[in-house]
């Protein structure tokens, strides 16, 4: 059966480039919106952390109709962090409308996911986007789409895959460059004409390839895929079964089954082939599983995911502070959190550690890890987090670790420093071009050297700098790289920071806490700019005597202390401390946090 009412497409590109902005103005213009109707900017980043990052963090379907045809839009997550989520959607779709923004070009993820469609032998088209930018240079673009098209082996019919150009904002497209369009007509016709009509099989026996999970207090789990053969109903008796472990077949039956109608999800009887579906009922269903009909047991092979690269060791909150802010603090919750948050997250690995308190995550960098661990606290979960660390494999007897391509936008007088950074860290300059008077510059660093960079490079860059990075290849170690140079001022005992001991304190570096904070002894209460810790009594008061000044207290001016982010404090802390993380506050302490001990296991460890 050939669908000609029925396009599956997703929308993939670096991160920023306009995609949730673009799917916008498709559901507006498409009239899945009344016209009197209040609709928020960005409406499909409904996540209250991707509101206020202004990033998509979950892949998400939506649908419009244009002309009699149903079109599935999948709008997926620019930063490299969570490519996991694009690579298992790519298996619902037959096209992909790859954007690129008009002013940048094609940064690391572009390449990193049209790698992925390219291998999977999707139809493409090209969208450049923001064309109404000022910096806007579309002829270069388009060259250095081609181009990167050419340098992925792309097939003959992809290299002549069709451009449109347009701004997502203004919503207009166009096919000619010196155009800027009315609306999206020229987009939707070109999606009809170019991405071909699905012929599915509609009337072999069900399969259900399920590339997404959603929950619900009221149904339980919902599996969302694309409908690969025969007809899906509702009431019907299914099995569940995995490529990887035939031999591990579950019964159940398909409760309730939807339609995606706009942002909406539709009820209805049954779906055939081609269509993508969410369907409640199958309690223990995971992504990659297939539903099939009971008397054909056929699994559909699922895309592999690549693996983590960055570690991060979970424990229980064991500080003096513990339990006090946290709804969610026992290694119970803690576990049962972490491995349901596998059920939807096909990239994160969580693995037990010889402690019972403590659990292995594994995840694709920084913000991949930081992400759960905000989402978690929100939640009310208390917990410590160790530094990430990158995961090394060794192939033939060589250690190897992983290497990322950064790129990096900065203005011609900043790239000095950015040089010796990257110099610093190991990374090696493959390719630089100049754009106007700022500078391209191409790196392949190792992923351990890009800890904590970021808040250098834009110190470095004076604010004006862009990076950013994907995971290239796995390569021979590069050697050591110095992490850290600055030490922690470590608070000397347990009390409340009072202004005297923060005025003393503030000379031997840049403090992270306010007066009236909480402390403990062992917590990080600052950093210095010496490559060693230094104890301070930040509780300390003055002492009291017969002579009294009224003014003497108010020459007392504390400098603003420097209030971490969550991602800044992870790219902060050593090997030697761990990240307190609690629905109230985020603390650096000490692992051991008695100071006398901390000096013994100092000593012994240069011993040996």
């Amino acid at each position: 059966m050939v669908r000609e009412d029925l396009r599956n497409i997703a929308i993939i590109a670096h991160v920023d480039h306009g995609k949730t902005t673009l799917v916008d103005q498709m559901l507006k213009q498409a009239g899945t919106f009344r016209e009197n109707q209040v609709v928020e900017e960005r409406v499909m980043d409904s996540g209250a952390l991707e509101r206020e990052r202004g990033i998509t963090i979950l892949a998400k379907n939506t649908s419009v109709h244009y002309k009699g045809v149903k079109i599935n839009i999948i709008d997926t997550p620019g930063h490299a962090d969570f490519s996991g989520e694009v690579e298992r959607v790519l298996k619902m779709v037959s096209g992909v409308l790859i954007l690129v923004d008009a002013a940048e070009g094609p940064m690391p993820q572009t390449r990193f996911v049209t790698q992925k469609a390219l291998e999977m032998g999707l139809k493409l088209i090209i969208v450049v986007n923001k064309i109404d930018r000022p910096d806007a240079r579309i002829k270069e673009v388009v060259d250095e789409v081609l181009e990167l098209l050419m340098d992925l082996n792309a097939s003959d019919e992809q290299l002549e895959s069709p451009f449109v150009f347009c701004s997502g904002r203004d919503g207009t497209a166009s096919l000619d460059e010196n155009e800027r369009g009315t609306d999206l007509t020229p987009l939707f016709d070109m999606i009809l004409s170019h991405f071909p009509p699905l012929d599915m099989d509609d009337k072999g026996p069900l399969q259900i390839l399920v590339s997404s999970i959603d929950y619900n207090d009221y149904v339980g789990r919902i599996g969302i895929g694309r409908i690969e053969r025969g007809v899906a109903r509702q009431g019907a008796d299914v099995t569940v079964c995995n490529h990887n472990h035939p031999e591990v077949n579950l019964r159940g039956k398909i409760v309730n089954l939807y339609e995606i109608e706009g942002l909406n999800r539709v009820p209805c009887e049954s779906a055939s082939a081609g269509d993508i579906v969410c369907f409640s009922g199958l309690e223990k269903i995971n992504i990659g599983d297939t539903v099939c009909a009971s008397d054909c047991v056929e699994p559909v092979a699922f895309v592999k995911i690549s693996d983590p690269t960055v570690e991060m060791i979970f424990s229980v909150n064991d500080s003096p502070f513990a339990g006090k802010e946290g709804k969610f603090v026992t290694t119970r919750h803690l576990r049962e959190r972490l491995y349901r948050e596998l059920l939807r997250d096909v990239s994160l690995r969580v693995e037990d550690t010889d402690s019972t308190d403590a659990f292995r995550v594994s995840g694709r960098g920084e913000m991949h890890l930081s992400i759960l661990i905000e989402t978690m606290r929100r939640e009310g979960y208390e917990f410590q987090v160790s530094s990430p660390k990158v995961l090394y494999k060794e192939i033939d007897g060589v250690k190897y670790e992983p290497i990322e391509r950064l790129i990096v936008d900065v203005p011609g007088d900043s790239t000095g420093p950015v040089f010796q950074s990257m110099g610093e860290r190991k990374g090696e300059l493959v390719h630089m071009h100049a754009m106007g008077s700022r500078m391209r510059l191409e790196f392949l660093v190792p992923a351990r050297g890009l800890f904590g960079y970021k808040s250098e490079f834009l110190t470095d860059t004076k604010g004006e700098g862009v990076m950013s990075s994907v995971f290239f290849e796995y390569q021979p170690y590069k050697g050591e790289i110095n992490r850290r140079s600055t030490g922690s001022l470590v608070a000397f005992e347990t009390g409340e920071a009072v202004t005297y001991g923060l005025f003393n304190a503030q000379g031997r570096g840049t403090l992270f806490i306010d007066p009236g904070t909480p402390v403990y002894e062992g917590m990080v209460v600052g950093y210095s700019p010496k490559d060693e810790d230094i104890n301070v009594n930040v509780c300390k008061t003055k002492h009291l005597t017969n002579t009294r000044s009224s003014s003497s207290d108010d020459a007392l001016r504390l400098i603003p202390p420097k209030h971490l982010s969550l991602e800044e404090a992870l790219e902060f802390i050593g090997d030697d401390e761990l990240l307190e993380v609690t629905p109230l506050n985020i603390r650096i302490r000490k692992r051991i946090l008695d100071s006398e001990l901390r000096a013994k296991a100092r000593a012994k460890a240069k011993q040996q």
